[in-house]
């Protein structure tokens, strides 16, 4: 890529974003030496990269990727043969330390992250040398007494020496007879070694060696006679701890030396991971998606939005490469067609360098070369106007373009005179369209939009501007050349009308008749969108009307099939019940009428038991018979009809008309297709006839609503009608009813809430919100 192209487009900007992620120098650099790749399969291998990072961050919120440091200066002086200080390898040790825990963690989830557990494999085995270092230097740098048994020997001989030293002046201090030479009766340090603070004028009166004075020059700071040969031997012990302590850290560093190329590999592979992971946080930041790679020199952004604009910028949807390959872009100034070729060309870039891109949906191909030519490039150095500046873009830009090329011209011929300038832009997007280049181009000259509506493959957009308030929309439109509004802005702003109406009459005839049609095509395509949006709107409401119905048909059908099981048990209970009851109705007979003729007793008992077989045969409705009957053709109106579909029963309200009945379930009526219907037959099996617990739970069902209203009852007549209200609900199967009493003297409502504390039907109640009706309203859940 063009590095030129990659400033245009502020990928610079991006870059140092990303930078501003990464945990450490090594992820930085990385960063900042991003550059978009030309390869379908490396782009896609970095796309895959950035989402499992993306993802990882999501999941993994708890992780950090801190806690490492970049010590590859330290490194190549161990290497070179140089000797760390203690601090240097503290650091070298957390370092490896902290990448071991990372390179288990990632171990251990490596079906989840895969890519990242690969990265982690360059990151070798430390734990051994991690451990050695941290258990003999601190944090500070300084070496643990316990490194070796010598140091800890020295260290703890030069404890006690100083203590010494300081016992003795101690005393020295503490004394009456010496406290008038001092300045001060403390003990203090001078050239590493132990003094006291004596007075100018008491010099000789404290015998010793004077090894530095105040500023004024009133102070010495003498070191006495009787302990010089102690810091002497203290002395001596420092030195001894001092070549003690460089002789760890030469054995440390050699061990770090040894394993240099191992732990460049670590380093390696932790800058690649925090890189990455740097990616990730961008996406996360920016709300990007992974883009569909085409395959083809193609794109499709839905809802992009420019990365770099702060606030909620305006998205746009443009398509290029499917169905035209060159996009001629009109409209106003400051309409947004500069900020619209910007957003393409760096989503393109970002793309192809493995970043998510900010937008709803992208799909795209991998182009070899990305060309802009955007903004004003005068240059004053080289003596170029902005119209040479742009020429010599454009030159460099035809000498490399090809059919893999993405290329973005702003103002393109602008800058000069507009009929030459009209001329040269058409030359050149002819050029780039013949050689086949992907390209988007924005002006205002009326030549070019034609060129675009007359050349196949090409195509006009317009950026939408709000006629009536003068205003930019932002929103790019397809298929529609723009206006540029010069005569209405100019007004606007404050030019006189009869200058601007002169100013109209200048026109052509021709361009005043194409600006008319642009007005009215413009009109057209407003109020189709306008109706577009209607319809869209209208198809989500209706989307989420029919998941609720469904959501509410799935929760009716569980509750129907729990109706249905206790329902069967109890029937099946009562069954079991009449036949005891009738064998030993049977056998009363018999054992009553033995003088009776045998065949006329058998002949009872045989019709005794066909009547207990013909009851359990019609103990549920024979939901299966009436499915695979005939539909019926001529139904009345009152007739109970079942409908197998929906497993509910209903009421005929009007005869048939041709294939179609008005059939009324519960408080609705639809009609049906007479395929759906079947005429519930008469006799004891009947729906509705109250032979059996299944038929009255399903006519309860059809018929109950989930509310009564008792205004106007008085309160024996308001009790009674809930207590039946309550049974029918509980056996429709319903969770919760309203009762509306209204709120009138109270009495009745009290009375209800008395009736509900005991009733045993009852799970809870209380009364209804504002938006169910307030005291007026008692809601009631019911045991289930």
């Amino acid at each position: 890529m063009d590095e030129r192209t990659l400033v245009r487009l502020e990928f610079d900007k991006i870059k140092r974003r990303l930078a501003a992620m990464a945990c450490s120098p090594l992820g930085r650099e990385r960063a900042e030496a991003l550059r978009p790749a030309a390869d379908e399969d490396t782009v896609r291998r970095l796309q895959e990269e950035t989402a499992e990072a993306s993802r990882f961050l999501r999941v993994e919120a708890s992780f950090t990727f801190s806690g490492w440091h970049d010590i590859r200066e330290a490194l190549q002086r161990a290497v070179q043969g140089g000797i760390l200080d203690g601090l240097s390898l503290y650091r070298t040790g957390e370092t490896l330390a902290t990448a071991g825990k990372i390179r288990s963690f990632l171990a251990a989830r490596k079906a989840q992250y895969p890519l990242l557990h690969g990265m982690s494999e360059g990151i070798g085995d430390f734990g051994e040398l991690a451990r050695r270092i941290l258990g003999t230097v601190l944090p500070g740098g300084e070496v643990q007494d316990h490194a070796s048994p010598a140091l800890a020997e020295i260290r703890g001989r030069l404890a006690r020496a100083r203590a010494e030293v300081k016992e003795i002046l101690d005393r020295f201090v503490r004394s009456p007879a010496n406290r008038k030479y001092l300045q001060d009766p403390i003990v203090t340090v001078r050239e590493g070694r132990y003094v006291v603070p004596v007075k100018q004028e008491y010099r000789k009166q404290v015998p010793g060696l004077v090894h530095d004075q105040s500023a004024s020059g009133a102070t010495l700071f003498v070191e006495p006679l009787p302990v010089v040969e102690k810091n002497n031997q203290v002395r001596r012990l420092e030195a001894a701890e001092k070549r003690e302590v460089e002789k760890i850290l030469a054995e440390l560093t050699r061990r770090v030396a040894a394993s240099g190329e191992e732990i460049a590999a670590a380093l390696d592979a932790l800058g690649r991971l925090d890189f990455v992971l740097a990616r990730g946080e961008l996406a996360l930041r920016l709300n990007a998606v992974s883009p569909v790679l085409s395959g083809r020199a193609s794109l499709e952004l839905r809802g992009a939005r420019h990365p770099l604009i702060p606030g909620r910028a305006v998205p746009i949807d443009i398509r290029l490469g499917t169905g035209f390959r060159t996009l001629v872009v009109t409209g106003p100034n400051t309409g947004g067609k500069t900020v619209t070729l910007k957003t393409v060309g760096l989503l393109v870039l970002m793309a192809q360098a493995g970043l998510h891109v900010p937008a709803e949906s992208c799909s795209l191909g991998v182009f070899r070369h990305v060309f802009a030519d955007i903004g004003d490039e005068q240059s004053i150095e080289d003596s170029l106007s902005t119209f040479s500046s742009h020429m010599r873009n454009i030159i460099d830009i035809l000498a490399r373009a090809d059919a893999d090329s993405l290329v973005l011209l702003d103002e393109l011929g602008a800058g000069t005179d507009p009929t030459e300038g009209a001329a040269l832009g058409r030359a050149v997007l002819e050029a780039l369209h013949g050689r086949g280049a992907r390209t988007i181009a924005t002006t205002h000259y009326a030549e070019l939009k034609e060129f675009a509506t007359s050349i196949p493959g090409a195509a006009n957009a317009s950026m939408e501007f709000d006629a009536r308030t003068l205003e930019p929309t932002y929103r790019l439109v397809i298929g529609r050349p723009g206006r540029s509004y010069a005569f209405a802005i100019a007004e606007r702003l404050g030019l006189p009308p009869e200058l601007v109406a002169r100013a109209r009459g200048y026109l052509k005839p021709e361009q005043v008749r194409v600006e008319a049609l642009l007005r009215e095509l413009e009109q057209a395509q407003g109020e189709a969108a306008r109706a577009r949006e209607e319809a869209e709107t209208l198809r989500a409401e209706a989307r989420a009307l029919k998941a609720k119905y469904e959501e509410q048909w799935r929760e009716f059908q569980a509750k129907r099939a729990r109706l249905l099981e206790r329902a069967a048990e109890e029937a099946e209970a009562q069954l079991r019940r009449l036949r005891r009851e009738a064998e030993a109705v049977i056998r009363d007979l018999r054992t009553r009428a033995a003088d009776e003729d045998a065949r006329a007793r058998e002949r009872a008992i045989q019709e005794a038991r066909e009547r207990l077989r013909l009851l359990e045969a019609h103990r549920m409705f024979p939901a299966a018979a009436e499915a695979a009957a005939e539909a019926p053709r001529d139904l009345r109106p009152g007739e109970t009809v079942y409908l197998p579909r929906y497993g509910q029963y209903g009421s005929v309200v009007l005869p048939a008309r041709g294939e179609e009945v008005l059939v009324q379930v519960g408080a609705l009526k639809v009609s049906l297709p007479l395929a759906d219907v079947r005429r519930v037959p008469e006799g004891p099996g009947a729906p509705g006839a109250g032979t059996t617990i299944a038929a009255l739970a399903f006519r309860k069902a059809a018929e109950i609503v989930p509310e009564l209203d008792l205004r106007g009852r008085r309160v024996e007549e308001g009790l009674a009608e809930a207590d039946r209200y309550l049974d029918d609900a509980v056996v429709a199967g319903l969770s919760r009813v309203s009762l509306i009493h209204g709120k009138g003297t109270g009495a009745l409502r009290s009375a209800i809430h008395e009736m509900l504390r005991g009733d045993p039907r009852v799970k809870e109640f209380r009364l209804g919100d504002h938006t169910e009706g307030g005291s007026g309203v008692t809601v009631v859940t019911l045991k289930t």
